[in-house]
């Protein structure tokens, strides 16, 4: 069953090898006076800083420099603003990663308000304008080229924010696979773990419809056997400009067309493990994924994974419901463990200590407990996950 839904995406898609190539006309539609944002140097040691700066040779280009993974409203996003309002700039051009984009997505409508910028970020305030934003690439993993969303984290309050607004789709994405050669096996497999989370988010949800669980069961399926070749040779083009294209998918509300909600469980449990621990976001969700599966699993969820055993993995339609559901949760476990992610959060300095707090933190800022989600998590099974991936 297809319901109702509104789709649309505003962002251009400029993927292959040497796109990057017409950045000096693409940002020139929107002025000269450029926010550079970047972090911690991979783009130096790659030769890519040295590209972007000769073709715009012939722009204004202000630098922010130092974005952390798990992106943090203070200093980045707040000196991000500060730094577009002083320089008048044009238009903001995010190179590298998801953490890098999705703070110059938070940067593009805080520089464009007068007020407390975490207000927009955690809700209070409907952002009203936003400065447009260009991106290339570097890592396959969030999907925020193709999206409206951030997550951003404020470490003075213990808390990280998923946000959503329509202002903040990019302009134009450059995504060039050649730039994500250098990334290491951790960051490949970590990015990987975060967009098959983001398939699943959307896969367990009801309503559904032939029709989406065949482009994401294809989409999962590319994911973990591409992720493999990446990791076994980081310069293997087929296999990074797939991951690049499928991570593109995650987001942007496609995979989810006509289907129901299903609250985005895992990313909100996650979301907590971030803001206390900051942890390395795929991994956190890889290590929840299986133990949140074990947690849902039931008589009216059981169909889900059915169709996964049957149509992902292969299984023997012979086996039982529940057998078929249970190997589906080890199959996953063993592929995250498999591309080199410890499976329990205590590998990852997670303290047992915490997770009634974080309970409550998940339940107060996402509310996992609501009845539209497509399995509602009260504190106890919250808990009961957390402990579980221990």
């Amino acid at each position: 069953m297809i319901d109702n839904f509104i789709y649309g995406t505003p962002t251009q898609l400029r993927f292959g090898k040497g796109v990057i190539k017409d950045l000096p006309e693409v940002l020139s539609q929107y002025g000269k006076r450029v926010l550079m944002t970047y972090g911690g140097g991979s783009i130096k040691k790659m030769g890519l800083y040295d590209e972007v700066l000769r073709l715009l040779k012939d722009f204004t280009v202000v630098e922010l420099p130092g974005i952390e993974p798990n992106p943090k409203y203070d200093p980045s996003v707040i000196t991000g603003a500060k730094l577009c309002k002083e320089h008048k700039i044009d238009v903001i051009l995010s190179v590298g990663g998801g953490s890098v984009l999705d703070c110059s997505k938070a940067i593009s409508v805080c520089a464009k308000y007068d007020g407390e910028g975490w207000d927009l970020i955690s809700g209070k305030v409907k952002a009203k304008a936003a400065l447009p934003i260009v991106d290339i690439l570097t890592l396959a993993a969030t999907g925020s080229e193709y999206d409206c969303g951030c997550v951003i984290s404020n470490t003075a309050i213990l808390d990280k924010r998923g946000y959503l607004d329509e202002l903040m789709f990019p302009a134009v994405s450059f995504l060039d696979p050649q730039y994500t050669f250098s990334v290491s096996a951790w960051q490949t497999a970590c990015g990987t773990a975060d967009a098959i989370n983001h398939v699943l988010e959307q896969f367990f949800s009801f309503p559904n419809s032939l029709f989406n669980d065949g482009i994401m069961i294809a989409a999962l399926r590319s994911l973990m056997t591409n992720v493999k070749i990446a990791i076994k040779e980081p310069t293997n083009y087929a296999a990074r400009s797939e991951l690049m294209y499928v991570c593109s998918w995650g987001c942007n509300g496609i995979l989810a067309n006509g289907s129901g909600y299903s609250g985005w469980p895992m990313h909100s449990i996650e979301h907590a493990l971030s803001a206390y621990f900051d942890i390395t976001h795929g991994a956190g969700l890889a290590i929840i994924t299986p133990r949140w599966m074990q947690e849902i699993l039931s008589e009216r969820t059981v169909e889900r994974f059915v169709t996964l055993g049957k149509d992902l993995f292969g299984f023997d339609k012979k086996l039982s419901d529940k057998e078929m559901a249970q190997k589906v949760i080890d199959e996953f476990y063993a592929f995250f463990e498999s591309i080199g992610i410890p499976m329990h959060l205590g590998t990852l300095g997670v303290k047992e200590e915490a997770i009634e707090d974080m309970a409550d933190h998940i339940l107060a800022n996402d509310d996992t407990s609501q009845d539209w989600a497509y399995v509602p998590l009260d504190k106890a099974a919250l808990v009961r996950i957390l402990k579980a991936s221990m």
